[in-house]
């Protein structure tokens, strides 16, 4: 990815040098982090919104509202997946890093694949 914006789910405050929350819907935040020719540009960090068991859309409006376009996870469900996919948010699968900068070093350098629907998973039940 040489341009563009990409969210990362966080723990805590998140941040680069924060850790990547296993579970996306749930996240305390979203570490947005701007590319630009291929390196990393800008970094801020967007609180999650609660919502209900089911809820999965409300992190899907709060990241196309912020303009985001790759989000990288290490699980999701088929609902948010298609969600994402319908406002333009690539969704990408990384299950090995908890670290998010070795995360967006990944998906810059083109290492990370697109998630496909039949990697999807349901009630947090895939995640680490």
């Amino acid at each position: 990815m040489k341009n563009g914006r990409i969210a990362i789910p966080s723990v805590g405050k998140g941040g680069l040098d924060g850790q990547r929350s296993q579970h996306f819907g749930h996240c305390d935040a979203f570490t947005i982090v701007d590319v630009k020719n291929g390196e990393i540009s800008n970094v801020t960090v967007i609180n999650n919104q609660e919502h209900q068991e089911g809820g999965c859309l409300v992190p899907v409006r709060t990241l196309s509202n912020h303009k985001v376009n790759a989000l990288v996870v290490s699980g999701i469900g088929l609902r948010p997946l298609t969600a994402f996919n319908e406002v333009g948010i690539d969704v990408y699968h990384d299950a090995t890093r908890s670290d998010i900068k070795p995360v967006v070093e990944s998906l810059i350098t083109g290492n990370l694949s697109i998630i496909s629907k039949d990697q999807t998973c349901g009630g947090g039940e895939c995640h680490q």
